[in-house]
């Protein structure tokens, strides 16, 4: 950090409470590398960029960028977790279709259930898959399908309710990669999950709040759809009497999806590639469209 910085102070700060009074350093800084409580932001007139840790930024979508954008540039980490995420869904889908998650739950019960296993298994090849939100998660997952001949259907998160719907009836797995917006949450309520195709699968990669859980869950329960791979949940972490826990055919993947063992000096290295543009009067990489969401 200190190559980075140069001759320029810098200030660690540890963990802090998102309600906690601004820290008095940050009112000197220029520059702030993590994701800073948003009220903190208010507070400043003196930081002038600031790199999120992560790709999601809507714990500070309610501020006036109006006014705060004329100060303060955000950049998110967008497209820096899409290799890790997509390997964790395709091992989840994969999980699921060739019935992992059960011999996992037998071997611990040394319980031999082998014809009964051998006849619920499923090929993912020539698969139909529905894509929501084609950014460089699904664009990325989109081409480790492609040997298994998949079919895909991409629709961009900007896409209308009715090319949603249209395309949902046709999914053997409907993949979510759809950031959090006004336009995503709640998107698939009952009526939009009872589109889908009898015993499709759901997968959420994007945002836990773009699907009605307690609708999930049930048409998990009941078979109507015949699994899920959620990555994310709307709660998290997710409340030990959540019924998600216990659903039958899920894999919950705790938002570990896009972890890897260099994840921080990766992270380090993008804010350094980062600082030098900052340096530079360059364009800065992932910089945050308040105004289109993303």
């Amino acid at each position: 950090m200190r190559e980075i910085a140069g001759d320029d102070i810098i200030h660690f700060c540890g963990e802090f409470e998102q309600d906690a009074p601004v820290h008095e350093t940050l009112k000197q800084c220029e520059v702030a590398f993590g994701n800073l409580p948003p009220d903190w932001l208010t507070q400043t007139e003196s930081l002038h960029w600031m790199q999120l840790i992560s790709v999601g930024f809507g714990e500070y979508e309610y501020l006036d960028w109006t006014r705060l954008g004329e100060q303060l540039i955000v950049t998110n980490l967008a497209g820096f977790f899409a290799e890790p995420v997509t390997q964790s869904a395709l091992a989840g889908i994969l999980a699921l279709y060739r019935g992992v998650d059960d011999l996992v739950r037998l071997q611990q019960e040394k319980d031999w259930q082998k014809d009964q296993v051998r006849e619920k298994l499923r090929m993912l090849e020539g698969d139909n898959i529905v894509m929501l939100g084609f950014g460089s998660i699904n664009q990325r997952l989109a081409q480790l399908l492609k040997p298994f001949g998949c079919k895909i259907t991409s629709l961009a998160s900007s896409a209308t309710i009715e090319q949603l719907d249209a395309a949902l009836p046709t999914a053997d797995i409907v993949i979510c990669a759809a950031p959090e917006s006004n336009k995503t949450r709640g998107l698939f309520n009952k009526d939009r999950l009872d589109r889908c195709k009898a015993g499709a699968m759901f997968v959420n990669l994007g945002r836990g709040s773009i699907v009605d859980e307690d609708a999930l869950v049930d048409r998990l329960k009941t078979g109507r759809l015949s699994g899920a791979v959620l990555d994310v949940t709307a709660d998290e972490p997710l409340p030990v009497d959540h019924a998600l826990w216990r659903c039958p055919n899920t894999i919950l993947t705790q938002h570990t999806g896009g972890g890897f063992t260099d994840e921080i000096d990766r992270k380090i290295e993008l804010f350094a590639d980062n600082m030098l543009r900052y340096r530079a009067d360059e364009p800065l990489l992932g910089t945050v469209d308040w105004e289109r969401g993303y």
